[in-house]
């Protein structure tokens, strides 16, 4: 078969056919995808018979790949992929880019479903892209000249609600290394020059303002991002894989499964530094996430 690209949303997402995911790609077809992931910002596959080994050799069509993640454990003998389970608690009910409180986001995110529940579980995902598109003339102005510090004191693994020792130890686990990381809330896409607001969950203050200043501001451009005409609602069936782009979206797991088991493996690709409106990048100032991700060329 030859490659099947299926518009999903007026501002993301594509369902993808023709494309076996256990088998090396060539490299016609790997162009193919990346100019759709550029195109669609989130691509959706059919993953029957992958498993961790295939879906990390998939990825790497992309680029490098990270390990699972700079302080949460890996699947068992598979250090480059994260578990992101019911039964951890890593239900990621808000919304958020992956690892944005390192020097070096991912660029790109894979989810392949292991258990789906009989009904919810979805995964939002978000065109920032679209977002930033959407604002009003003098709020992108604002927005070109800010910049936000991102922290892991919070994260999509641990529920806030650190109530007992188990839900104690995962935040501990996850703060195990603390990460504060200065980015551009306006980002440039390094390949296709588009520009997305790069804030989301671990965003936690704009660079000179108070908390509550930022927060309102913050909220604010969030209410861009989170409108529902620029959002992809995936629901999950087995052997599915989910490729989006981590540097101009935001996801969500929507946490409306009562609890049932919900198993999904994530791979991530190595991405590189952010670069804001006026061209500077991304700076850090506390962690070391060498351990974890490589800058991508």
């Amino acid at each position: 078969m030859s490659i099947q690209i299926h518009k999903v949303t007026a501002n993301i997402g594509a369902r993808v056919e023709g494309v076996d995911l256990t088998r090396p790609l060539d490299q016609e077809t790997s162009t193919a995808l990346r100019e759709a992931l550029n195109a669609h910002k989130a691509l959706v596959f059919d993953a029957e018979g992958l498993d961790d080994a295939g879906q990390q050799a998939f990825v790497r069509h992309f680029g490098d790949i990270t390990t699972a993640h700079p302080t949460v454990s890996a699947v068992d003998g598979a250090p480059n992929v994260l578990p992101v389970d019911s039964e951890g608690g890593r239900a990621a009910n808000h919304w958020h880019t992956d690892v944005t409180f390192v020097l070096n986001p991912p660029q790109a995110t894979s989810l392949r479903s292991i258990t789906v529940p009989p009904y919810g579980g979805e995964t939002l995902i978000a065109s920032s892209a679209a977002a930033y598109r959407n604002l009003p003339d003098s709020l992108r102005g604002l927005a070109d000249t800010l910049w936000a510090e991102h922290t892991n004191d919070y994260d999509y693994a641990v529920p806030e609600e650190d109530v007992d020792e188990e839900q104690s130890a995962r935040r501990a686990q996850f703060t195990s290394i603390k990460y504060r990381t200065v980015h551009p809330v306006v980002r440039v896409h390094p390949l296709t020059g588009e520009r997305g607001l790069f804030i989301g969950g671990f965003a936690q203050r704009i660079v000179g303002l108070s908390a509550g200043e930022s927060r309102k501001i913050l909220d604010l451009l969030q209410a861009y991002v989170t409108r529902p005409e620029n959002i992809l609602r995936h629901r999950w069936s087995p052997n599915q894989l989910v490729l989006f782009d981590n540097r101009i979206t935001q996801h969500y797991a929507v946490d409306n499964y009562d609890g049932l088991p919900r198993r999904l493996h994530r791979v991530t690709v190595a991405g590189d530094v952010p670069v804001g409106v006026e061209g500077k990048e991304s700076y850090v100032i506390e962690g070391d996430a060498s351990h974890y991700t490589t800058v991508a060329a």
